[in-house]
């Protein structure tokens, strides 16, 4: 089946902004006492940020600010940083053009609507996606393919006419399970985890994605 569409994530895909989200939880996390180590990447990477609260109160318990309050916090401190440090990744601007050129795009991702708006926003992106969905508004997160399956619906094109590009395991896992065609970029930490061999292409970088193997594979 030709493919007609392609569905991105954002954090760690398009924008560099895995390393905030990591910057945000050792300073929110490290003044509720919580002994995230500095040198360790994102254990909760891929998680609701809900999720992640829930995951290190279990853990550590903090009197004070409730975990509500805590994820908003993050969230405005992950918005701030994106902001003042935040940049795209190589290639980001190129592989939506590439995809826009041959089909309807969308966002996928496990980041709060209302910051994936902020950041699309910041980087002049927003006009991009004709939508943009977020795992939030999912009973399940990744590796359900929920988040997928919406866009998918959302665009009016059938599950496998689908292109995903994504950066984490949990997000292939996902593409997978929707019958999708899965491009994956990994870091060069995640790279040798097996998830990333049920992608159709692994790429070290968006820059890599060329119209050719497209071509290949759109109607």
């Amino acid at each position: 089946m030709r493919l007609r569409a392609s569905l991105f994530d954002m954090d760690g895909l398009l924008l560099d902004s895995e390393i905030l989200w990591h910057k945000a939880e050792l300073e929110i996390f490290g003044s509720l006492g919580v002994p995230l180590a500095v040198e360790v990447g994102r254990s909760t990477k891929g998680m609701f940020v809900n999720e992640v609260v829930s995951y290190w109160f279990a853990q550590y318990p903090w009197a004070g600010p409730t975990t509500d309050e805590v994820v908003e916090q993050l969230l405005e401190r992950v918005g701030d940083l994106v902001e003042t440090e935040g940049r795209l990744l190589p290639g980001a601007r190129g592989a939506l053009d590439l995809a826009s050129e041959r089909g309807p795009v969308a966002i996928a991702s496990s980041t709060p609507l209302a910051l994936i708006n902020r950041c699309l926003a910041h980087f002049e992106l927003l006009d991009r996606f004709a939508s943009i969905h977020s795992a939030e508004l999912e009973p399940y997160g990744k590796p359900h393919p929920g988040v997928f399956l919406s866009a998918a619906n959302s665009l009016g094109v059938a599950a496998p006419e689908c292109l995903v590009v994504e950066d984490s395991a949990a997000g292939v896992l996902a593409a997978r399970a929707a019958r999708m065609c899965v491009v994956a970029v990994p870091t060069f930490e995640d790279r040798s985890e097996p998830e990333f061999a049920l992608a159709d292409l692994v790429l070290t970088s968006l820059e890599d994605l060329t119209p050719e193997w497209l071509d290949e594979r759109f109607a």
